[in-house]
């Protein structure tokens, strides 16, 4: 069975979802990204896993679910707290990260199910701006991510040919766009109406378009 991590950062006004201000403030913003958050633990919560881990930079707040286990994250880099994360797995584990409150466990199914990891070393989930909102490793080696550039258009790309030049098995999951920008927000939104992230841009917006 599989681990099943979350990296994320607490929902605290000013700390997150910085390029949504404007036009959204930024107790705002912290409220989407608190429910993005919620969605995503929730989907963590119905996979079929073996351990469910919240990689958390922040204080855990009242939208923590019963069932995840929290472990502070470590500093340094984007590259540097992915890799400290995937060090914390003994077995296979997938790490997600926040910015993507349509994912559901259908979506995580083909790297969860029981022969998830026959033939296969690595799971990649690219994003559409270029990143990668899931990886997935049957034998969690942090050297895998150290040094790859992230929060750019290549890092996808790069992280991807980091794995295939390890002689590693890939396996694609369907690509998804991670929350960014306002566009992003309105259109995943539309993706996931009855998300929790879809109703609290609902209630800022009003008809949930801004």
């Amino acid at each position: 069975m599989t681990t099943l991590l979350v990296l994320a950062k607490a929902p605290v006004a000013g700390r997150v979802k910085t390029r949504l201000t404007p036009p959204f403030r930024p107790e705002e913003a912290a409220s989407l990204a608190e429910a993005a958050l919620c969605d995503t633990l929730a989907a963590v919560l119905a996979a079929p896993v073996r351990r469910r881990l919240l990689v958390l930079d922040g204080v855990p707040g009242d939208w923590l679910p019963a069932g995840i286990e929290v472990i502070p994250q470590s500093g340094g880099g984007l590259d540097e707290r992915l890799a400290a994360a995937f060090g914390l797995c003994t077995g296979p584990a997938v790490l997600v990260g926040m910015d993507t409150p349509q994912l559901t466990p259908r979506l995580l199914a083909p790297a969860l199910a029981p022969d998830a990891w026959q033939g296969t070393d690595a799971w990649f989930g690219p994003a559409l701006d270029g990143g990668f909102w899931a990886l997935g490793l049957a034998a969690p080696d942090p050297a895998l991510l150290l040094g790859v550039p992230m929060s750019v258009p290549e890092t996808g790309a790069v992280q991807r040919a980091r794995l295939l030049d390890a002689g590693l098995v890939v396996r694609d999951l369907p690509p998804l766009r991670d929350v960014d920008t306002a566009r992003d927000a309105t259109l995943v939104a539309a993706e996931a109406p009855d998300s929790r992230f879809a109703a609290a841009l609902g209630r800022l917006a009003g008809t949930g378009v801004r």
